[in-house]
This record gives C-alpha cells, structure tokens and sequence, in this order.
C-alpha cells in the first residue's frame, strides 16, 4: 500500500504543471458553460444529436487549436474524447429506449454501461500519468496467506461486478428458451431465470478465488464463515432468499399480481429474492415487502386466476319508498357507469331497516381492482343523481333537544307541535 501512495503522490507533480492545469481549467470552464447553455433551452432548435455532442466536439477543436499553437500537450484534446464518449452514451440510451422497455434499458445503463465506461476512462487517464503495467504488480497484502498484488485485486473485483451483474439478461434468455421448450409458467420461469443467474454467479466467484491462488483450506475456512454468519446474522436473508425461490415457483406472488396489504390494493411489480416492490396506487408509493412475510401473515389476492373484483356501495332510503323501486333503481343507476360491468350484472340488496332509514347494499363487478375507490365514487354521485332525479329521499338521524327543569317531578313534556 505504501507503493501505491507514493505512486499516487507522483502524479501531483504532473498536475501541477502549468500547461495542464491551464487546459483542466478550460475543460472546466466548457463543461459549465454547456450546461448553463443546455439549462437555459438556447439549443431547442439544433436536432437532439448535435445538442449532446456540440459541448465537447468544439473542446475538442479547441484543444486542436492549442496544440498547433504548441500551447497544450494533448490533455485537452484527450479529456474533450472522453466527455465525447460519455454524451454518445447518452445517445445510445434514446436508442435503447426503442428496443428495450424504460426500465430495463435505465438499469442497463446505469449498472452495465456507464460504470464501465467510468472505469475504462479512469484507466485510460491513469494510463497517460503513470505506466498501468507497473502499477498491477504493485502488492497490497495477503490474504489466507496469499500475495494479492493490485492488478489481481482489481481483476477479480471487476469479474466479479460483471458476474452479478451481467449474469442477469443472460440466464433470463435461457429461462425463456427453457419455457418455449417446456411449456412451464411464468413465474417458473423467473425462478429458474434467478436460479441459473445465482448458480453462475457462484461457480465464477469460485473460479475467481481460485484463480487468486486461495486453496481449498481458505476456501473451506471462507465457507465455515460464511455459514457461522449464517446462523447468527444473515439467517433472515437466507430465509427470504429461500421464500422468494419458492414464492417463485408456486406462482403465488407474481408480478403483475394486485395483492390487499394494509388495507390498500397493491400491484406487485417485482418478486426479488431479498424482498417483493409493491406499488400502491393512492399515493404512488412503492412498498417493499420482505418475502418470508407472506409465509407468515395472510394476504388477499384478487388477480389469483383472473382480475375481476366484486365491490359494493351502501346507500340508505326513506321508509315511505317502496323497496322493490329503490333497488329497480339501483341496478338501473349501476349498470349506467361506464367502468361498472355488465357481466355480470349489478345486484342490489335490502340488508336491514334502521332507526331513520331502510339500508340498502349495491354490488357490482369492475376489471381492475386498483380502480375500486375511483369507480365507487362514480357509482355513488350516479346514485345521488338518480335518488334525486326520482325523488328518493336519503334520509339522516335527527334530535331534538329542549331543556327540563329540577326536580324532575315538576318538568311537563312538551306535547306541542310534533
């Protein structure tokens, strides 16, 4: 580590020449002023392309300018193609929005693309102040007693990284191929996709630590950690791990599914192996659920086998109504509801008679379970418009209040007007 340092410490003295920190210091003053031409929407009538690339394409002409002038030593010029590369990657995620849903295509850029491009960039300026060759085989410690130099550390680091994160697309295409081939369901395809992905992860972790130089002795000792932590402080990890595999395969929980949680229909939208992201409707929240959580507490699913939702309103009439036209009228006022179904048919009910009203029940079927509070609030104003354009009186409890006098046995009821 030491080496590293000193290593590190000589570079200073190349930034500190004056050239290069005059050509840093104009690379910097082009990147703001871009983005404040950006910011202030003075490029909205250039095309889209030349928007993103015009910032480092005139640094570049810039830096050229300087070199034949032999005021720059091509720093310029070389961080001007960087910053060049890194707006072509912008480019690149418009592209990938026609091919790939914006999901998909934000976490391909985000976790693939542009962290490795971060990285080769850093490397390539590292490059230009120091010799990569010579800094790999600088060690850094040992481990099992294992001489670990940087260059393997950080090779197996970045193997790593592309293990976890590029394994993804490639065993969900094998998944795909598999169900094509067997005709299993979704969800056990998503199970085995995650399956596949783990299992090459775990295989290219192995071959890494072994191709570090660690024998089977650290490797068993790495393994007896790993399962002491186990025992003590990951056993909830592993139990939602296990839960999700399994929720996975039994199709139980699936995405797409509306599940009742607290109360609130939820949609799932992903089944991870640590925890389940719900989406709540109302407030446009995102719920994250541990998976052993639905082994352990009942959930209420209306997309089980399909995705139709009985729902129902309550509504109470005057005594003086004849029951069989207030629910004529019910199902009538129902089945004018564009959003209400009409298979099957609205059924309204007399449920019991109260102290100021006969209560009634309007059931009614809809499609989407996350549109029940919407569509029940349109049933309910048709209601109140029907009720009034037919003169049904929705009556409330009243009371009347008068004062008595003390002793009681000197107060008169009031027999007056009734």
């Amino acid at each position: 580590m030491k080496e590293l340092l000193l290593e590190v410490l000589s570079w200073l003295g190349y930034l500190q020449r004056g050239p290069v920190v005059i050509q840093l210091v104009l690379l910097l003053t082009a990147f703001i002023l871009n983005r404040d031409w950006r910011r202030r929407r003075l490029h909205q009538r250039l095309p889209r392309l030349v928007q993103q690339l015009l910032g480092p394409a005139v640094t570049i002409l810039v830096g050229l300018l300087l070199a034949v002038a032999g005021f720059s030593d091509g720093l310029l010029q070389f961080l001007a193609l960087l910053w060049l590369g890194w707006c072509c990657l912008e480019v690149l995620d418009d592209q990938l929005l026609r091919w790939l849903p914006e999901r998909r295509a934000h976490q391909l850029q985000s976790r693939l693309l542009r962290p490795l491009y971060l990285l080769a960039a850093t490397l390539l300026f590292i490059n230009r102040l120091d010799s990569i060759n010579d800094l790999v085989v600088i060690p850094v410690g040992e481990l099992f007693g294992v001489s670990l130099s940087l260059g393997k550390v950080f090779s197996a680091a970045l193997l790593a990284y592309l293990l976890v994160v590029g394994s993804g697309p490639p065993a969900a295409g094998l998944a795909l191929l598999l169900q094509r081939s067997l005709g299993i369901s979704d969800g056990s395809r998503k199970a085995l996709g995650l399956i596949l992905r783990y299992v090459v992860v775990t295989i290219g972790i192995t071959a890494l630590c072994i191709q570090l130089g660690l024998n089977s002795t650290a490797l068993l000792a790495i393994a007896g950690g790993l399962s002491v932590g186990l025992g003590f402080g990951i056993k909830e990890v592993f139990s939602n791990f296990v839960s999700g595999i399994w929720l996975l395969f039994e199709g139980s929980v699936r995405p797409g599914e509306v599940l009742m949680i607290d109360g609130d229909p939820c949609e799932v939208r992903n089944l991870g192996l640590r925890a389940t992201l719900l989406w709540r409707d109302r407030d446009n929240a995102e719920l994250l659920i541990p998976n052993q959580t639905f082994f352990t507490e009942a959930a209420t699913t209306y997309t089980a086998s399909d995705r139709m939702r009985r729902s129902q309103v309550s509504v109470g009439a005057a005594y003086h109504h004849d029951p069989a036209d207030v629910i004529a009228l019910l199902e009538a006022t129902a089945r004018q509801v564009p959003r209400v179904l009409k298979h099957p048919a609205p059924k309204a009910l007399l449920l019991s008679y109260g102290d100021s009203a006969i209560h009634y029940a309007l059931r009614f079927w809809i499609a989407n379970p996350l549109n029940n509070t919407s569509i029940c609030s349109e049933v309910n104003q048709a209601i109140w418009n029907s009720f009034k354009e037919h003169n049904i009186e929705i009556p409330f409890p009243q009371q009347v209040q008068y004062s008595m006098v003390w002793p009681p046995e000197q107060h008169k009821p009031n027999l007056g007007h009734h």
